[in-house]
């Protein structure tokens, strides 16, 4: 590893934890040509699947646009950081567990939503309302009646797996 200093090319390293709820390593090294000390972060390269859009373009998936439009939803409710980065983490894990090579952004899109819908209702509901291309009214009146219907997000929690290995997508 190249210093960020110097530009040595030698360094060691001094102390290693897992990081990121175990799926990095962060390692803390030191060069041996100028002595000064820093701080990387490894973590396993998985490939993610890329998205088929409805016209049939396919392009990489891009986790800063599925950040920005859960964000864009969740623009002014009370949803804390860690709930946000938590949810993204888990559509993350989703697309790479699915062992697909390409996924539909319809499938992508209703894995946030579901997301969402656990987060705060109302996101849910602006989410579902661009995502959906609601028309009228009614149709927002009947996604929100289709919302009050289920189980809330907190009945959605405490509910125990139907399977084994369920507990994530709960």
């Amino acid at each position: 590893m190249r210093c960020p200093f110097c530009g040595g090319m030698d360094t060691r390293v001094i102390d290693s934890r897992l990081a990121g709820e175990g799926s990095q390593v962060r390692r803390r090294r030191e060069c041996t040509a100028c002595g000064d000390r820093f701080t990387t972060y490894e973590a396993a390269e998985l490939l993610m699947p890329h998205i088929v859009k409805t016209d049939g373009t396919r392009e990489p998936f891009d986790e800063q646009k599925l950040l920005t439009g859960v964000l864009r939803a969740l623009e002014k409710r009370p949803v804390d950081t860690e709930s946000v980065d938590a949810a993204i983490s888990h559509i993350k894990h989703r697309l790479q567990s699915c062992g697909e090579r390409e996924i539909p952004s319809r499938q992508l899109g209703e894995w946030v939503m579901e997301e969402l819908r656990s987060l705060d209702q109302v996101a849910y509901v602006r989410f579902a309302s661009v995502y959906r291309s609601f028309q009228d009214v009614s149709e927002f009146r009947d996604e929100i009646e289709r919302l009050e219907k289920g189980p809330t997000p907190e009945e959605q929690r405490n509910q125990m797996p139907l399977l084994p290995g369920d507990e994530e997508d709960s």
